[in-house]
């Protein structure tokens, strides 16, 4: 237990020792976490085999998987915050148009590329691969969006747009995912199951709104019976890991799987709570910096279960470069044409498909579940090898466009520490 707190311990200064260097270079901060999540890892000094001195392998990286579920949790239930009615009557047609089509188009496009990969070198890659990667390719990481957003406390239109999207990127990925997980199992088996293709991912998107809808309204009516602001906060921080727990069930009911979505639950739970209570908006910004440290092990560990191994494989690295420019394609025209059709301004649409662009644990999630196909291990190391690409690179460009579209004001050189008053 002491080795995991020492370990803990590094990755917070790690981090946050890491990120003094990325700001001289004008990188964001959670480029640094991860950065400091390779080096702690067990291929840098984590392979040094001392104690307390980075993670020794990626077994013991994966009992902290708790602590990254925590914080993906809080950071949907913050992203809930965004979809207020006032904010939704503005822009949430808009941004549920721009959501379903460009994970669409972009799952299209990684579609059409790597199975066109595939006749030209068949032993490269199978088609159920092909198919099952087009999806991935569709899922967008919340969690570097948000902390860049909140970094460089980027405000407008383009960032208000953006967090909408991501939200929705989610569920319209899991339903791409889980079709096309069913016809890639249905090619490598010779049988299709319309329950698996169907009925579970609508299942899962319905009773992941329907929890977290159901945890909102029960953290509104227990918030009321404490006036402290200090006690507010705790209860809101206990309501989210109650939510956590919940969303980690899982079951079997008439040969359907139940399961939930952990980010719809959470990302519904700030939602419903954030329209029904007239104080949330202060319990939020409380909330997050309560768990301020909570994020930066995220990114550190999510950095340190990256497995570097996979860069020594040639086929991987050739179906990962085509997948990641394929998806980046994919990405971006797909905005482009999705705020075209929306009647979105010109700094929205020249720069909204670059802010989609990061990807990370849902994405990593769903090549654990397609490592099961016959042809899954290089699916597995294709999506860790454009994870490590991706959220190494894809935060800066987040905030290179935000700037671009001028929702970032220059950055000033502030302290938040002040001198003790000297006694009289």
């Amino acid at each position: 237990m002491q080795t995991y707190l020492i370990c803990l311990a590094a990755a917070l200064i790690g981090g946050l020792m890491l990120s003094r260097l990325t700001k001289k270079l004008n990188l964001p901060a959670v480029t640094a976490y991860l950065v400091a999540g390779i080096l702690l890892g067990p291929f840098c000094l984590g392979a040094l085999d001392i104690p307390g001195l980075g993670f020794n392998s990626l077994e013991q990286v994966e009992v902290l998987h708790i602590v990254t579920q925590t914080a993906l949790g809080f950071i949907a239930f913050t992203i809930g915050n965004e979809f207020r009615l006032s904010q939704l009557k503005a822009t949430g047609a808009a941004a549920i148009t721009i959501g379903i089509l460009q994970a669409v188009i972009t799952t299209v496009v990684v579609d059409v590329v790597l199975i066109v990969l595939h006749l030209c070198f068949p032993s490269v890659i199978s088609i159920p691969c092909a198919i099952t990667l087009g999806a991935i390719a569709a899922a967008t990481a919340p969690a570097a969006t948000l902390m860049v957003v909140r970094q460089y406390k980027a405000e407008g239109p383009l960032t208000r747009l953006l967090l909408l999207v991501v939200a929705i990127d989610d569920a319209v990925g899991l339903v791409l995912f889980s079709a096309s997980y069913g016809i890639a199992s249905a090619l490598s088996n010779g049988q299709v199951s319309m329950t698996a293709v169907v009925v579970e991912p609508i299942l899962e998107i319905l009773l992941s709104l329907a929890l977290g809808s159901a945890m909102g309204w029960l953290l509104n009516w227990v918030e009321q019976f404490f006036h402290s602001r200090s006690k507010r906060m705790t209860i809101s921080v206990a309501f989210v890991l109650l939510t956590v727990g919940l969303s980690m069930l899982e079951f079997q009911a008439g040969g359907v799987h139940i399961g939930f979505s952990l980010l719809l639950v959470c990302m519904m739970t700030g939602t419903v709570f954030c329209n029904i209570c007239p104080t949330s908006e202060e319990l939020m910004s409380r909330v997050d910096g309560w768990v301020m440290p909570l994020n930066i092990l995220f990114f550190v560990i999510s950095g340190a279960e990256l497995d570097l191994e996979v860069l020594a494989s040639p086929v991987t690295l050739l179906v990962g470069v085509v997948y990641i420019l394929a998806r980046s394609a994919g990405k971006y025209f797909g905005a482009y044409a999705s705020c075209r059709l929306t009647g979105q301004s010109k700094a929205i649409t020249d720069h909204l498909g670059i802010t989609l662009l990061p990807q990370a644990g849902v994405a990593l999630g769903m090549a654990v579940t397609a490592s099961s196909l016959p042809d899954g291990d290089l699916a597995r190391n294709v999506v860790l090898f454009a994870v490590l690409v991706y959220e190494l690179v894809g935060p800066y460009l987040t905030k290179r466009s935000l700037l671009a579209a001028g929702e970032i004001r220059p950055e000033g050189r502030t302290s938040a520490r002040r001198e003790n008053p000297e006694k009289a």
